[in-house]
C-alpha cells in the first residue's frame, strides 16, 4: 500500500493541546491499518509528543511490516511559531523521546524535520548518523531539502526518504522527485492534496470518473513516480477509506497530463 497516513491532524485543535477524543483518534489509526495502510507519519513537535503516545496507544504491539516514521528539528516556542532547532544534542534528546513515547527500541524512520540555518547542515545529519549507527534509527530521512543538500548528506548517510512539499498545484520540488526516482529513494509529499481542493479541471476528471477532486489529486501522486509514497491526513473514518482508495484509480494520459 502506497497510500501512508499522516497523523499531524489527529492532535489538536492547537499544537500544544493533546488530542480532544482520543477514542475517536485510536479508532481512525487502527482502521487505516485494517486497511492496508504500512506508512504513519508523525513528528516530536505534533502536540508536543502527544501524537506519538496517541499512536502508541491505539497500534501498539505494532503489526508486522508496519513503519512507523517521526522526525525533530523543528521546535514549537509558541502556539503558532514553528522554528527550526537542528543543534545534534536536542536532535538526539528528541529521538529518545520519541522511542520512549512510541515504546520502541529503534525508530523505523527518523527525518530531520527542518533544516536549522543556525547549525552546519553536515552537523544535523552528523547526528542522525550516530543514531543510525547506534542502533536506534533504522532509516534516515529528510524534510524540505534540495537535491544539492541530498547529496551532501549521502556523504555522511544514506538517506531513505525525503519528506516535501509537493501537490497538484506546487511542484516547485520536481528536482528532488526526479532525483529520487533515479535513485529509488521514497519520496514522501506532504500536504499530498492541497491543490486538488478548488482547482477546476481536478473537478471536471472527479466528476467523469465517478470519485472525489481529493481522491484524483491523490492517483495523479501515485501514477507521477513509483517512489511517490503520499500521506494524506485526516480525522474522518469516511475521508481515510476515500484516501486508501485513491490508490485503486486508474487515470488516463490526459489526465495525467498535468500543465
Amino acid at each position: 500500500m502506497r497510500v501512508g497516513f499522516g497523523a499531524l491532524r489527529l492532535t489538536g485543535p492547537g499544537a500544544f493541546d493533546r488530542t480532544p477524543d482520543r477514542s475517536a483518534a485510536r479508532a481512525v489509526l487502527r482502521r487505516a491499518v485494517d486497511l492496508g495502510v504500512t506508512h504513519i507519519d508523525t513528528a516530536d513537535s505534533y502536540g508536543l509528543g502527544d501524537n506519538e503516545e496517541l499512536i502508541a496507544e491505539a497500534l501498539h504491539p505494532y503489526p508486522s511490516g508496519l513503519v512507523i516514521a517521526t522526525k525533530a528539528g523543528q521546535s514549537r516556542p509558541d502556539r503558532r511559531s514553528w522554528v527550526p532547532l537542528g543543534r545534534p544534542e536536542y536532535l538526539r534528546q528528541q529521538a529518545e523521546l520519541s522511542l520512549r513515547r512510541l515504546r520502541v527500541d529503534r525508530l523505523d524512520l527518523f527525518y530531520l524535520h527542518r533544516v536549522d540555518p543556525h547549525v552546519p547542515f553536515a552537523d544535523q545529519v552528523g547526528a542522525l548518523a550516530e543514531l543510525r549507527a547506534e542502533g536506534k534509527v533504522a532509516e534516515v530521512g529528510l524534510s524540505e531539502v534540495t537535491v544539492e543538500q541530498l547529496a551532501e548528506a549521502e556523504k555522511l548517510v544514506p538517506v531513505a526518504a525525503v519528506q516535501n512539499l509537493y501537490n497538484w498545484a506546487d511542484r516547485s520540488h520536481e528536482p528532488v522527485l526526479e532525483h529520487c526516482t533515479r535513485s529509488h529513494k521514497a519520496f514522501v509529499p506532504w500536504l499530498p492534496v492541497a491543490g486538488g481542493r478548488h482547482d477546476a479541471r481536478l473537478d471536471a476528471i472527479a466528476a467523469r470518473i465517478g470519485v472525489t477532486p481529493a481522491q484524483v489529486a491523490l492517483a495523479w501522486l501515485l501514477h507521477r513516480s513509483p517512489v511517490v509514497l503520499p500521506i494524506p491526513g485526516t480525522r474522518s473514518l469516511d475521508h481515510l477509506a476515500e484516501n486508501v482508495a485513491a490508490a485503486e484509480i486508474d487515470l488516463g494520459a490526459s489526465e495525467l497530463d498535468r500543465p
